[in-house]
């Protein structure tokens, strides 16, 4: 059982770890709104995998089919939220305080932004195939043992953003206000080129 367990962990952590749109996001959070709005962010992104996770494990056929079915317009979705999402986070003047994401709204509003751009993510939907076939294989029958590998994703993936936003917030006490803006800026072109790319694939698949 503990090797479901840990087997989930590494898969959750690999799964999160890839470079992509929402680490950068997430890491952009951290820098500008401290640690906790960057750890929040990436908890959204640990339940979206969760989700992914207990379908693929579970093998709910319903939601698979529907994911699989409106693949593309979640791509395009998704695509198009992160060229926006990107827009702004490289024009808008960053807070070098806290005080945007302090409250329990702004952290609300960070946790279900992260959530939602992960579930839309092209690369995420691209890759749930082989995130199917890898979670169902040698788990069947019962619920203890997809639930324990579900569990190590989920766990997997918090740990990463867990080291994500120790690494940001221990930048932010060392770089200035200047670096800060700029490495904003830098974030929010990668996250527009990158949402960009995937809507245009989008676009162009069958």
């Amino acid at each position: 059982m503990s090797s479901l367990l840990l087997r989930g962990f590494v898969l959750g952590f690999a799964v999160a770890a890839t470079p992509g749109p929402i680490f950068f996001l997430c890491l952009r959070r951290t820098l500008v709104s401290g640690w906790l709005n960057g750890l929040v962010s990436g908890l959204g992104v640990a339940t979206a995998d969760g989700f992914y996770a207990a379908v693929a494990a579970f093998g709910i056929s319903a939601i698979t089919t529907a994911v699989s079915g409106e693949r593309r317009w979640l791509a395009l979705g998704g695509g198009a939220l992160l060229v926006v999402l990107g827009v702004r986070i490289a024009l808008v003047k960053p807070k070098t305080t806290e005080a945007a994401f302090a409250t329990g709204g702004g952290l609300g509003l960070a946790y279900a932004s992260t959530l939602g751009l992960t579930i839309t993510n092209p690369a995420t939907i691209i890759s749930f195939a082989a995130l199917a076939a890898t979670l169902s294989a040698g788990i069947t029958g019962g619920y203890l043992r997809p639930s324990l590998l579900v569990l190590g994703v989920l766990l997997g993936s918090l740990a990463w953003w867990c080291v994500v936003a120790a690494l940001g917030s221990g930048l932010r006490t060392r770089i200035t206000a200047r670096a800060v803006r700029v490495i904003s800026t830098a974030s929010g072109l990668t996250i527009m080129v990158l949402g960009l790319a995937a809507f245009v694939s989008a676009m162009l698949s069958s």
